[in-house]
């Protein structure tokens, strides 16, 4: 999953949502420099990001990006994955809400900000500047950050054939995403309890 998906997945908890944030960032015994509340952030990103890997409709989504990318069709997928989330009704009823839920959400990043590591920070006021949270539900926000993963994925020339792969299977994606989505919630609250 990516950063709407984590956001989301953080249920407005903000050391858990900087831990979802930063996991990323952070490498190895790192994760222990951080206090206990973005720990479990950090576990439950990576415990997201290991569900997700193995979910069957994953695998199925995998599939229409391999041709393109090749091992980086799951950094693709989750990128997907966020712009299916962005646009199910069941969580943002309106782009409002989704507007809102991502200007709530840089809020509560903000407000943990002193913990962050600095690379992620920096990272950060692009995501806020550029709203990368909302435009997730846009293919010209899509297009965008496929471009981007590609400009820092090694061996990869171009993001257009997998974005107009993307565009081409939209709904067997938007299938995928939702077999996927129920399932990484529910897994994801059992996580916490």
């Amino acid at each position: 999953m990516n950063y709407l998906a984590h956001a989301y997945l953080s249920f407005y908890n903000p050391p858990l949502l900087a831990g979802q944030m930063i996991s990323d960032f952070v490498k190895g015994k790192q994760q222990y420099t951080y206090h206990e509340a973005i720990q479990k952030g950090i576990r439950l990103h990576r415990a997201i990001d290991t569900f997700t890997d193995a979910h069957p409709a994953t695998h199925a989504a995998i599939a229409v990006f391999k041709p393109h990318v090749g091992r980086y069709a799951g950094a693709f997928v989750d990128i997907a994955y966020d712009y299916f989330l962005a646009n199910d009704v069941r969580v943002f009823p309106s782009s409002n809400h989704l507007a809102t839920f991502a200007t709530d959400t840089y809020a509560l990043i903000a407000q943990e900000e002193s913990a962050l590591p600095s690379n992620f920070v920096h990272l950060f006021g692009y995501m806020q500047s550029q709203n990368w949270l909302y435009n997730y539900r846009l293919h010209e926000g899509i297009e965008k950050s496929f471009a981007g993963l590609a400009r820092r994925a090694q061996f990869l020339d171009t993001h257009l054939a997998v974005f107009d792969s993307f565009l081409e299977h939209q709904q067997v994606l938007q299938q995928c995403y939702n077999v996927f989505v129920d399932d990484v919630r529910q897994f994801a609250q059992q996580f916490l309890q």
